[in-house]
């Protein structure tokens, strides 16, 4: 069972407070040419209203079958093509337009070796002028400590948050298990796509592309292959 299949059902549960990032990369859909990529799909949160309101061809990729299965359910009839595997060993049948991995999908990532080995994958997969967009926490020392060790509750779920300031670490220790995230700075971020090729085109501190800032609690991406 693939590590994040206990939190398919209670997955929207945790995701509902996020709802900015779905407007963001359909309008970045809009621009590219069909299909579009989503790394780590999950549940289809943001692919399938990308297919729904552009009617382009989305492929999803995620490793937990239980997340492709939801996935699977809420997009019938839509042109989303949803495939088992994992994402660091990106490959494509054609070119493509447009990469995305929203939600901070990429913090999953634990070593600079696993992140560069995605974003050359995703170098190589992308069309000249193509580009990849994700989004990542924008580390904040005075929000860590804020939200250090408290407990949420929706529904039956419940959810606690634990530093781990040695490993770089946050874990989302839930009633269904622990779902890590590892922190990636904003140089970290510049480097991997320096290594891969990848220009940054921009970097904001929101969805409707404020600035990045000191104040920043969101860092979003668009790098382009040039």
């Amino acid at each position: 069972m693939a590590e994040y299949d206990s939190h398919a059902a209670d997955y929207d549960l945790w995701a509902a407070d996020m709802v900015e990032d779905v407007e963001w990369y359909v309008s970045l859909a809009h621009d590219a040419a069909e299909p579009i990529v989503e790394l780590a799909v999950g549940s289809g949160r943001v692919a399938i209203p990308i297919a729904r309101e552009t009617g382009k061809r989305v492929i999803g990729i995620d490793r937990s079958p239980a997340m492709l299965a939801v996935a699977r359910e809420r997009a019938d009839g839509l042109p989303v093509e949803l495939r088992e595997g994992d994402i660091r060993d990106l490959t494509l049948e054609e070119p493509v337009d447009l990469v995305i991995c929203p939600f901070r999908s990429l913090m999953h990532l634990r070593t600079w070796a696993d992140k560069r080995r995605l974003f050359e994958r995703v170098a190589a997969v992308l069309r000249p002028g193509g580009r990849f967009s994700w989004n990542v926490f924008a580390y904040s020392p005075f929000v860590a400590v804020e939200v250090e060790g408290k407990r949420e509750t929706r529904g039956d779920s419940w959810q606690e948050i634990r530093n781990v300031p040695a490993d770089n670490r946050i874990d989302l220790v839930r009633s269904e298990g622990v779902i890590p995230l590892w922190w990636m700075t904003r140089a970290e971020q510049e480097g991997l796509c320096d290594v891969a090729g990848l220009g940054v085109e921009a970097l904001y501190g929101g969805f409707h592309r404020e600035p990045y800032d000191e104040t920043t609690l969101e860092m979003v991406w668009v790098a382009r292959k040039p």
